[in-house]
């Protein structure tokens, strides 16, 4: 198996394809990409046997930005005979791992892909039993072992291959599967909550977004990631000309300052968290996250950068390593990620953590 897929949404093929590239190339493993727009998915062919379980070993999953899965995988598995598709997926799988701890038989997130899941669903069953006859497959789950995925994208016509449990996406189709909130004043709310899901290890959610801490929301209206944070019991300062959801004013837990978002500044030093879904140039966000961050007045920030039209992957990466320089420079040691969730549409999430100032006492100036 020489191969990487990479899930990403449809029509970002291309943006995903430039970045495996780039960070294939920073490990010194080279090849290129097989790219079909609107497909959903990204085959990257190594040149030398091997590397494609170095990228999946070595290439830090969380630090791509449009992939929402990683996996080695072999040749495309054609015309599988509709009388028993399983042993040419259990010949290819021979060899490659074993005492895999997980099954996951996938489809590219795509409308024509919808008939195809009611497929995979029927097929994981029996598939599942004869890869642990095979021993290929552990009896129990074990979401520390490898994990073995089938990527349809045709009937009768799958990649076959495996990812690492620490260093993939724990989600089927590397999808969180959130709930729209009833009483969530937007859709946007959902942006949030993936975020949270996506960049911060759930064994923190408790220290790090915990209840009666301070935020700010900067370009908050009509509240759809406030809900969120007032759904953790949090303190929030929303700023915005417009107007906020009654229902999240009703709660006490929300003051709003009507004003605009690029020049509010906090009075005290005691923010934890600041968000931003401001509809704006993404280098002036940028710049405006970065000021949060060097003058202490938050801990960590979640944000969202406008895509451009053009060369996306390189004008996210030139955004990106600005924001890096100009906090190393303060002095500054902070851990930064970026996504292309899957509620983004022409747009990406970022979070910055100011890792000092994570474990200073909160004190007021």
């Amino acid at each position: 198996m020489n191969k990487v897929a990479l899930y990403c949404r449809p029509g970002f093929e291309k943006e995903c394809a430039a970045e495996i590239t780039d960070k294939a190339g920073q490990i010194g493993v080279y090849g290129f990409s097989r790219v079909k727009e609107g497909s959903g998915y990204v085959i990257f062919e190594c040149y030398q046997e091997g590397d494609a379980d170095k990228i999946a070993r070595d290439v830090d999953f969380r630090g791509l930005i449009f992939a929402r899965q990683l996996f080695v995988c072999g040749e495309l598995l054609k015309n599988l005979p509709p009388e028993d598709r399983i042993t040419p997926i259990i010949d290819q799988l021979k060899g490659s791992t074993e005492k895999a701890g997980e099954l996951r038989v996938e489809v590219a997130d795509t409308n024509e892909s919808k008939e195809l899941l009611k497929f995979c669903r029927k097929l994981t069953v029996p598939l599942r039993n004869q890869l642990r006859k095979e021993k290929i497959l552990l009896k129990v789950e074990n979401y520390s072992r490898p994990v073995i995925h089938v990527f349809f994208i045709a009937p009768g016509c799958c990649y076959v291959g495996y990812s690492y449990s620490f260093n993939n996406s724990p989600f089927y189709m590397g999808i969180p599967r959130l709930k729209f909130p009833a009483d969530a004043p937007s859709r946007s709310t959902l942006k949030l909550e993936e975020a949270f899901h996506v960049f911060i290890p759930y064994e923190e959610w408790e220290e790090r977004l915990a209840s009666g801490m301070s935020a700010v929301d900067l370009g908050a209206c009509p509240g759809g990631w406030t809900y969120q944070l007032v759904k953790r019991s949090m303190m929030v300062h929303a700023v915005d000309n417009g107007p906020m959801a009654p229902s999240l004013m009703e709660t006490g837990q929300v003051r709003h300052h009507q004003a605009d978002g690029f020049k509010f500044e906090p009075t005290s030093k005691n923010i934890t968290w600041l968000v931003c879904d401001m509809v704006e140039k993404p280098a002036k966000v940028a710049a405006l996250m970065t000021t949060w961050i060097v003058n202490e007045w938050c801990r960590e920030a979640i944000f969202n950068l406008k895509l451009p039209m053009k060369k996306r992957y390189e004008e996210v990466a030139h955004i990106l390593d600005k924001i890096r320089a100009e906090l190393a420079e303060k002095g500054i040691n902070a851990k930064i990620q970026a996504k292309h969730l899957y509620h983004d549409r022409e747009e990406i999430t970022v979070h910055i953590q100011n890792i000092w100032a994570a474990y200073r006492p909160d004190r007021e100036f």
